[in-house]
């Protein structure tokens, strides 16, 4: 049974950092790319970033460039991702994916505000 459960989130000041993780069981992760998505009130659901099976290759929405990184372990089946620099428009609840299937978390709030 695929499970991907994320953690991390909460409430931070702009300007602040967190760091997401996305802890995955139940099927071959090192063998998946896998991705981090958001979705905020109101707004459709959007990618904002990936990461290649091997974590070599990863790639960023325009939004969250040099503000987020995306990382993975394999050996602890665990994905990652790194944010700083906050903004208010950052706040979404945010989901891991695997890559080409339907396979989600259930998601982490961010809320970011003052």
């Amino acid at each position: 049974q695929v499970e991907l459960v994320e953690s991390g989130g909460g409430l931070v000041q702009p300007g602040g950092s967190l760091r997401l993780s996305c802890a995955a069981s139940g099927f071959a992760f090192s063998t998946y790319a896998m991705n981090w998505y958001r979705q905020a009130p109101g707004k459709e659901r959007e990618l904002v970033a990936a990461i290649t099976s091997d974590g070599r290759i990863t790639n960023y929405a325009d939004s969250v460039k040099g503000r987020f990184t995306i990382s993975r372990d394999n050996a602890k089946n665990t994905m990652y991702l790194q944010m700083i620099s906050l903004k208010a428009e950052d706040t979404a609840v945010y989901y891991c994916k695997v890559a080409l299937r339907k396979w989600w978390g259930q998601g982490t709030q961010v809320t970011v505000s003052s």
